[in-house]
């Protein structure tokens, strides 16, 4: 007879440290909710939202790349949302194993065969079955009886085992449900990670290509500067030093185009590791900075968004559900434990006949002399569970803090860009003011030189304000948790 006879926890016990230590991985990467841009070199070894699975291969073609392309191809193809992805279908089928505790478990088995016996082999020797010859007709043992005996047997057998009733199931089935909605925010969070990579490299990049066409720009400046300076100090009207200022203010504006071209294709191959494109695919970029004020609310109506609809916030809260129920389920092992099983099978000889057996049997089982180890278990998920709550409570704090944080950084943000914009406008006009006072020799090519460094200045500030703007908008919106749904409307394009 086949019965299921095992202490109630053995099967949840590595299924609920799975289950914790997945909901606590996801949540681990939820700690980065708000971190800024990528600095250094970043290497998906580091940080799995940092690469990708290669998508396509190569194209000799320009691929055209809007940022809602760029976030759609992320939530396909990286790295860091894959391996969410995994673990919730990881999970996912830890449950659907749990279930089966629930669960009858029915099996069936048969067999047929020819079989040959050695009675001898078994302890029937010819002195044995002597005793036995007074059972013949005669009292006579039959001459043609052999102890090699043959016979076809035909077995079918059937088992049923189910647990009735289990305080360590019910928990351990709570646990599970809660692990596989905390896996879900997980992923969920995951998701708005991937956007929020996404969307800052892209942002960095259209960043990266502003200050090429500025640094341009100023090398068509320079060389304008330098012509005149050369032509002048040709025709005897301007020292030496003049055309040698302009050249060297040319040299560095072309020194400032190469860095900034190199810089903006590190930053592509960056964004196409994020998304799943080779780092050789050739990409143009679409969309422009965007800029528009976001409409702002008070700290108290953003921190209700985020409360609502933060990912992490959701997924802690399960993670709470989680540790209850695995508490409850060391506490319920003192209970008792009620089984029934049973068996039927049937043999069948040689064509005799069919004869059946079977069994029917209820078990309750109770914990005797385990106290310190139930205490044990108890104290300790006890301990994991203040633990969660601490980082529960931590983490509201931690979210007011961040969207107030967030908040201030939007609102002086946009000052900045106010700021910068005013000052590009001011070094334009300071630009053609000495200009015209060159061209009409008033002064020599000193003040002119710097004018244009102080617009360059002007213009590489307003390009990094717009961006760190944006960033601080996107920032906002992953601190309230609906970035992945709004962050065309916190960029201010609908």
């Amino acid at each position: 007879m086949h019965v299921k006879d095992r202490n109630p926890l053995s099967f949840w016990r590595p299924r609920l440290l799975i289950f914790l230590s997945v909901a606590s991985a996801g949540f681990a990467a939820l700690g980065g909710a708000a971190a800024g841009a990528q600095t250094g070199n970043p290497s998906s070894a580091a940080d799995p939202f940092w690469g990708s699975v290669t998508a396509q291969p190569v194209t000799g073609e320009t691929l055209k790349l809007s940022l809602d392309g760029a976030v759609r191809r992320g939530l396909e193809n990286n790295l860091g949302l894959r391996e969410a992805e995994a673990n919730e279908l990881a999970v996912k089928g830890e449950k659907n194993q749990a279930l089966e505790e629930f669960l009858p478990t029915v099996t069936f088995s048969s067999d047929t065969g020819y079989y040959q016996h050695d009675l001898v082999a078994l302890g029937f020797n010819p002195s044995i079955l002597g005793k036995f010859k007074s059972l013949f007709p005669g009292g006579k043992i039959p001459p043609g009886l052999t102890l090699i005996t043959r016979d076809d047997l035909t077995d079918a057998q059937f088992h049923l085992d189910w647990t009735l009733f289990s305080g360590p199931v019910v928990a351990g089935w709570k646990a599970a449900g809660a692990a596989q909605r905390s896996v879900y925010f997980a992923k969920m969070s995951a998701r708005g990670q991937v956007v929020q990579d996404v969307a800052t490299q892209y942002l960095r990049s259209i960043a990266d290509g502003s200050e090429v066409e500025n640094a341009q720009a100023q090398v068509a400046e320079a060389q304008v500067l330098f012509d005149h300076a050369h032509l002048a100090h040709l025709a005897g009207t301007e020292a030496n030093l003049d055309e040698l200022r302009a050249q060297v203010e040319l040299q560095a504006q072309e020194q400032a185009v190469i860095t900034a071209q190199n810089q903006l294709q590190k930053d592509l191959i960056l964004l196409k590791r994020e998304i799943g494109l080779d780092p050789g695919q050739t990409i143009e970029l679409t969309d422009s900075a965007p800029y528009n004020e976001l409409a702002l609310q008070t700290p108290e109506e953003v921190l209700a968004i985020a409360y609502k609809d933060r990912q992490d916030y959701q997924n802690l809260q399960n993670q709470l559900v989680e540790f209850k129920a695995v508490h409850n389920a060391y506490r319920s092992q003192r209970l008792p434990t009620l089984k029934f099983s049973s068996y039927y099978g049937t043999s069948t000889v040689d064509g005799a006949g069919t004869h059946g057996n079977f069994t029917a049997a209820g078990t309750l089982s109770l914990p005797l002399f385990r106290e310190a180890r139930l205490r044990g278990d108890e104290d300790a998920s006890l301990a994991q569970l203040q633990a969660v709550r601490a980082q529960l409570d931590d983490l509201r704090v931690h979210i007011d803090q961040q969207v107030r944080s967030e908040l201030l950084d939007v609102t002086a943000d946009a000052k900045l860009v106010d700021v910068a914009r005013s000052n590009v406008s001011l070094a334009t006009r300071a630009l053609s003011d000495e200009t015209d006072r060159v061209n009409a020799g008033v002064d020599d090519n000193l003040p002119l030189v710097t004018a244009q460094a102080a617009l360059a200045a002007a213009q590489t500030n307003l390009v990094e304000s717009l961006y760190q703007y944006n960033l601080a908008k996107i920032l906002l919106a992953r601190s309230c948790g609906v970035l992945e749904q709004q962050y065309r409307i916190y960029l201010g394009e609908q």
